[in-house]
């Protein structure tokens, strides 16, 4: 039996059901890392669903973002096969039972509230009225502070001399700021994250790439995992804390990523296309030990990108602003 005392990351997912595909793919993967599910054991989706207690919908969604990953192999038959081991199962993988915790209050609001803010900051400074923000979701303010104070963490909202909280307007200015920020620090971070990355991790990015490009439509979620990979997960193992803790306040650029057909926040998916092909020129350099060239090529990979957030500005000067939730209000 697996025993399933492994920490879980939501990584900010607002829906019930993404939260529980998220928590089930970090849970088996966290088993298999650490050998509690063996290599060759067939992993198989009603073991997951058993043992977890969730629907057939996350327990499959997790094993295919196992096998994206490169840690199982599906089997011509049914189930998943944990690489690594001599061809031949060894047999079923038996997990003890875990209860998969539904989201806290403040991650089933995060995606509805982030993406109004983003929206509306794009014509304005908004100010979010607490009391109305925890009145519409039916929550208690102390979620609400919750909320915001995860939203303070990577720059999103701030407070004023009153103690307001504000999302401050997303002008042009700002994003080429942020941008300079991030093509002087990522390139150098690659490059010592290129020292110590695992080859099988750069394969498993440039598949996740690969699949993400030739589906049609692009899934925002996993365009938004593309750049999380290369930009957050990757340039994680550089070993300069302090690089890292300046690239965080540049995080909020990856916002509208996860909206990709929002009519604000999305930009012409030719340029999603251009920006997975960099994506995968740069992790290819890095495969071909070429870390110098794959930093180069991120420098150039982020100073296009500047004219690709920049587009949203363009789209949204033909459109009106939407109408503010109660909870919000123009600054």
């Amino acid at each position: 039996m697996k025993n399933a005392e492994t920490a879980v990351r939501t990584d900010g997912k607002a829906d019930r059901e993404g939260s529980l595909r998220e928590r089930a793919y970090r849970l088996l993967r966290g088993m298999i890392e650490d050998g509690q599910i063996k290599r060759g054991e067939r992993l198989l989706e009603a073991e997951i669903v058993r043992a977890f207690g969730i629907s057939r919908s996350p327990a499959r969604q997790a094993l295919k973002w196992l096998c994206r990953d490169g840690l199982v192999e599906e089997l011509p038959g049914r189930g998943y096969r944990v690489a690594g081991a001599p061809a031949g199962t060894v047999g079923d993988a038996v997990l003890d039972p875990v209860k998969i915790s539904t989201p806290r209050q403040w991650e089933r609001m995060y995606k509805e509230v982030e993406q109004q803010l983003f929206a509306q900051t794009l014509f304005g400074s908004v100010r979010i009225n607490e009391q109305r923000l925890a009145q519409h979701f039916d929550v208690s303010r102390t979620v609400t502070r919750d909320l915001l104070a995860r939203m303070h963490g990577f720059g999103l909202v701030t407070k004023d001399s009153a103690g307001h909280w504000i999302a401050g307007r997303m002008n042009p200015d700002r994003i080429r700021d942020l941008y300079e920020m991030r093509w002087l620090l990522e390139p150098p971070a690659l490059l010592q994250a290129a020292r110590i990355a695992p080859r099988a991790t750069l394969a498993a990015m440039r598949d996740h790439v690969v699949a993400t490009r030739a589906a049609s439509p692009i899934d925002s979620a996993e365009f938004n995992g593309v750049e999380k990979e290369l930009h957050i997960d990757l340039l994680g193992l550089c070993p300069n804390q302090e690089i890292l803790s300046a690239l965080r306040r540049t995080h909020l650029l990856f916002g509208p990523t996860r909206y990709l057909f929002d009519p604000y926040l999305g930009i012409p998916i030719e340029m999603i296309e251009d920006a997975l092909n960099e994506h995968l020129a740069i992790i290819d350099l890095l495969l071909a030990g070429q870390p110098e060239r794959a930093a180069e090529a991120l420098r150039t990979h982020l100073v296009d990108a500047v004219d690709r957030w920049l587009r949203r500005f363009e789209i949204t000067r033909r459109m009106s602003p939407q109408q503010c939730p109660p909870w919000l209000a123009q600054v």
